[in-house]
């Protein structure tokens, strides 16, 4: 993480000096990451990409007031992630299904074995259908440290809280992804 926040750190001179360019890098390098994240908490592949792309345009108006020397990336998800929770609080009365996640469950098969096939993608449905009945802030703590496969710390920064909270919230989050699979069971 540390090369690329160097890295990082240099574009965003560029970027601050002019050189729109050198912010075209850092969207391409965060893209994919910020939308997976939109993703995990809006559940709608449309919607992700639309606050994943305001995020990027309210970064670039807000660039000039970023310090170069810390983390591009927790910078923006501060953005991105208020962007989504006032789309979810918005939305609060039309619930979307957290099912549209397919890209985080598509899993190629890996024997030729159909029955196993068949028990992964049973297995992918209920982890599936779980997640989606998981509450927004637990489902994010989850699919930032599982899915995308932050550290604790990282996800601290990112969430702005102490690290034994992210570990306590991760812990009780699984439980209940857990408890509710077995119930599904």
């Amino acid at each position: 993480m540390k090369a690329a926040v160097r890295n990082d750190e240099a574009l965003i001179r560029r970027v601050q000096a002019g050189e729109k360019d050198a912010y075209g890098e850092l969207v391409r390098t965060y893209q994919q990451p910020a939308y997976y994240s939109a993703l995990a908490l809006l559940g709608s592949h449309d919607e992700a990409m639309d606050c994943s792309q305001q995020a990027f345009i309210r970064a670039w108006q807000a660039i000039r007031r970023f310090d170069a020397g810390r983390s591009f990336f927790t910078w923006y998800y501060r953005i991105l992630r208020n962007l989504c929770l006032n789309r979810l609080r918005d939305r609060a009365a039309q619930a979307r299904p957290f099912s549209a996640m397919t890209p985080l469950f598509d899993v190629a098969a890996t024997d030729d074995d159909p029955a196993r096939d068949t028990d992964r993608a049973l297995l992918r449905d209920r982890v599936r259908t779980a997640l989606e009945a998981l509450r927004s802030e637990e489902r994010e703590i989850i699919v930032l440290r599982d899915f995308d496969g932050y550290s604790y710390a990282e996800i601290a920064d990112l969430l702005e809280m102490p690290h034994g909270t992210v570990m306590s919230r991760l812990y009780y989050a699984r439980k209940h992804l857990k408890d509710m699979l077995e119930d599904m069971t």
